[in-house]
This record gives C-alpha cells, sequence and structure tokens, in this order.
C-alpha cells in the first residue's frame, strides 16, 4: 500500500508528534504532509520520511505564528494531491482530516480532540484573548465549525485516543469512533527504591490556562508543602510570581531531570482536564501516584484507590484534600508500574496496525479491538 500521513503542524515534540512517530514504524514507507514544518526540532525517526508542506509553511512567520493562518488552512488541506495513496491516516487535533482522497482510497482519522478552540474549549479561549481577537473569533469559529463537520464526511472511519474523545466526536460529528489509546514510551522510566524517594509533589507539562496549574501552586501555597513545577508554557511567568516559599518553579528542563523528578516526587499533581494524558502514565511508569481531578483522559489510566486518587472539582480545596486522602494510603508502585504498560508503545503499534489492516482487507483484527 502506498500511505499518506497528514498531520496538522510539526514544530516540536508532543503527544501528537509521539503517535506520528509510532505511525511511521508502522507504515516506513509513508509520506507524510503538514502544513508548517520546522525539521530542528523534530525527531529523526520522522524526519526520514518523505515531508510536504502546505502553502501556510511559506507565509511570513509560520513556524512561530502558525496558528494565526488558522483560517487558511482548510484552503490549504484541499489543495493537497492525495492521488495513488491507498490510506491516508490523519493525525488530528488541529486541521488534517480535511483533506481529499481519491476514491477508493480508505481515510483513517486518529483523533487526539477535535479542535479545542472551536469545540469543547471555545469560551476559555475566548475570555483569555485579547481584544482585537474576540472581535474576530465568532465570525472565524462559526467558519471553521461548519468545515469541520464537513470535512468530517470525508472519514471513513475515526479512532479516538480516549473514551473522552470518543464522546466529542459523537457529540459535534455524529460519528462513532473505535478507541486506541496513544503510545506512551514506559521504558523510558524507572521506579527507584523507597529509601531514594524526597519529600516533595510533582507537576509537569505544559503550563497553560486550561490545565489549571495555578491550582496545584496554590493549594501548596497553604499547605506549605514542596511543590517542584517542571514545565514551560505561557503561564510560567505568572506561577513564578505566586509561587511561595515552598514551590519551585523550574521551568522547562532536559528529560533527564524530568525522569529523575517523576521517579522521585511523593506523588505527580495533574489539576487540568486533558484528552488523554501522557503525563500521569509516564509518572504511574516510575512508581509514584497520580492526584488527578477525576474529568478527562486520566480517569482512564489512573485507578482510584490504587495508583492514586481523584478531585472532584477543580479548586484549591479539593486538591488539598485529595493530598491528604492520598498521604494515608499505602499504595505499591508495582501497581503503578503494572498499570502503566497497558499504554506502552508496542500495544498501540498491534492495536492500530491490526485495526487498519482489517479496514484495507490485509488481515484479520487482532482480539483487543473491537468492531462496533
Amino acid at each position: 500500500m502506498r500511505v499518506a500521513i497528514i498531520h496538522y503542524w510539526l514544530v516540536g515534540m508532543r503527544g501528537g508528534e509521539k503517535v506520528l512517530e509510532a505511525l511511521c514504524r508502522i507504515y516506513p514507507g509513508a509520506d507524510i504532509f503538514t502544513h508548517v514544518y520546522d525539521p530542528a526540532v523534530i525527531s529523526a525517526e520522522i524526519r526520514k520520511h518523505r515531508i510536504q508542506t502546505t502553502f501556510i509553511d511559506s507565509l511570513p512567520y509560520a513556524k512561530r505564528m502558525y496558528k494565526k493562518y488558522l483560517p487558511l488552512m482548510p484552503m490549504a488541506l484541499e489543495q493537497l494531491d492525495l492521488s495513488g495513496y491507498d490510506l491516508v491516516i490523519s493525525s488530528e487535533s488541529g486541521p488534517s482530516k480535511g483533506v481529499i482522497p481519491t476514491s477508493p482510497a480508505i481515510h483513517i482519522c486518529y483523533c487526539h480532540s477535535p479542535m479545542r478552540y472551536i469545540w469543547n474549549m471555545y469560551n476559555k479561549y475566548y475570555e483569555t484573548s485579547g481584544r482585537l481577537t474576540r472581535m474576530m473569533m465568532p465570525p472565524l469559529a462559526h467558519y471553521l465549525r461548519t468545515w469541520d463537520v464537513a470535512a468530517a464526511s470525508r472519514v471513513d472511519e475515526f479512532i479516538a485516543n480516549s473514551t473522552t474523545v470518543a464522546q466529542r466526536v459523537k457529540s459535534y460529528y455524529r460519528r462513532d469512533a473505535q478507541i486506541i489509546h496513544p503510545p506512551v514510551d514506559t521504558q523510558a522510566f524507572r521506579p527507584v527504591a523507597t529509601r531514594d524517594l524526597e519529600d516533595y509533589y510533582l507537576m509537569a507539562g505544559e503550563l497553560v490556562s486550561y490545565k489549571r496549574p495555578d491550582l496545584a501552586v496554590e493549594a501548596f501555597n497553604q499547605m506549605k508543602a514542596k511543590l517542584v513545577v517542571i514545565g514551560g508554557g505561557e503561564m510560567l511567568a505568572r506561577l513564578r510570581k505566586i509561587a511561595g516559599p515552598t514551590v519551585t518553579i523550574m521551568g522547562a528542563q532536559p528529560f533527564d531531570v524530568l525522569q529523575h523528578h517523576y521517579a522521585r516526587c511523593r506523588a505527580l499533581v495533574f489539576p487540568g482536564e486533558e484528552d488523554f494524558g501522557i503525563v500521569p502514565v509516564e509518572a504511574m511508569a516510575s512508581g509514584r501516584p497520580v492526584i488527578a481531578y477525576g474529568r478527562g483522559g486520566a480517569t482512564e489510566t489512573v485507578v482510584a484507590g490504587k495508583t492514586g486518587v481523584f478531585f472532584p472539582i477543580q479548586s484549591v480545596e479539593a486538591v488539598i484534600d485529595a493530598v491528604e486522602r492520598l498521604d494515608k494510603m499505602d499504595l505499591n508502585p508495582a501497581d503503578a508500574v503494572a498499570r502503566a504498560q497497558d499504554f506502552r508503545t508496542s500495544v498501540f503499534i498491534d492495536k492500530f496496525r491490526s485495526y487498519a489492516n482489517h479496514l484495507t482487507g490485509q488481515g484479520p483484527i487482532w482480539d483487543d479491538v473491537r468492531i462496533a
């Protein structure tokens, strides 16, 4: 088969790009299409493939300001020539599924989430935007929603990265989606002996408003307990201003520093609602429990009372209560490690390959992947 993979943009290595890496391993001869490509920040695994960009990549400052060109991306996708491909895979959380494959190609959309800024998180993005952006958002979002629903009709099969995202696909596109959780490199993390654990909690990931890192900082300020924060993002400066003496804001750090803190913290604090959430799985692979908001993808990975605890509302008081509840538990690190293995990369590869082969008539479906 000739395979084309469409990924929204290639400007960093986050969760979506880790999925793309795994797809590259399944289809080593696939061609990749994307709106914007910065090879300096993309892994060698992805760079081995032929990568073609849309006209967005040639626009001024596209590698930094690509989101400003969002209204042009539907047109850019529809100009891509996908004739001759047998299988088209769109990797979607920004616009990518709106391509026009040539019949009889099969189009599978692996959906990390329908575009948050026009669907489930539109109001949050609107409230935190500047005056000019707020003026432009309503008509642009209306146009993009209309196009996005039309684009969904071009997809033969949806795969969602979690039950949470499958529900959004059903709500916004009126389509069913199979669920295949994204790959996590669990082998990159190891627990340490109990004697090597340290007296601090950890929050890690991108520091943006919808992830609610401010809740964790304010909660640990009140408790006067130690919290280490690793990650960069738009809220970094604000968090440094509000952090008390027991909260250490480290900013973005190399991977080995993150590994070190995962393995030695008392627990990971995860206050946001994520589509799936790779960070809690990485913490569990390091043998550490997770204190998470009880909505979104974390509810599908963390096992309450066994590998962590949930808090029901996003408030400082609820975070404090969850920390206190966890402190009274005697959780086995081996349970966290075992749970993380359910999301290892090889599981994703086996499930995706099997399901795609089934859809294209290349072979039987893997036992653990059920057809609705």
